[in-house]
């Protein structure tokens, strides 16, 4: 801080470069993390061509299936019977009437038909798999 005089006498002034540093390096963190904080559960996603495109954000609701059985919507870990009504209460928070199913590729085709045998008996009907894109690595495509 410095002050000047001027005509009309002292005025005082802020340096905001200091600010406007620690601004910056707060939103480039921000922006390396924000895509990693609904994708935290980590599996190794089938490759195919693409058909549509997806960016996944925070406001779908997401299914992770892991190759140990286990069920994560967003980062809570849940089971089996606990699933369908915190899947539905996550619809309503969302309003949204999709589920984005996340299964690892190390998981048989049977199980995966199963759950969404199990889910769509219970009503879940707009189920949508989620897949990365044939020559790109996990990390790039989500």
């Amino acid at each position: 801080m410095g002050a000047k005089i001027g005509k009309k006498g002292p005025i005082a002034d802020i340096n905001v470069t200091p600010l406007v540093d620690v601004m910056l390096v707060l939103l480039v963190i921000f922006m390396i993390t924000a895509p990693l904080m609904f994708n935290g559960i980590k599996l190794t996603l089938p490759k195919t061509k693409e058909v549509n495109r997806l960016n996944l954000n925070a406001q779908q609701v997401i299914l992770s299936f892991t190759r140990l059985d286990e069920y994560y919507l967003k980062k809570d870990r849940y089971l089996l019977p606990e699933l369908v009504p915190a899947i539905r209460n996550e619809f309503k928070e969302t309003n949204t009437d999709t589920l984005y199913l996340r299964a690892d590729y190390g998981i048989r085709y049977g199980k995966v038909a199963t759950l969404m045998s199990h889910l769509k008996r219970e009503g879940i009907e707009n189920i949508a798999l989620i897949t990365e894109l044939e020559g790109k690595s996990e990390n790039e495509n989500e």
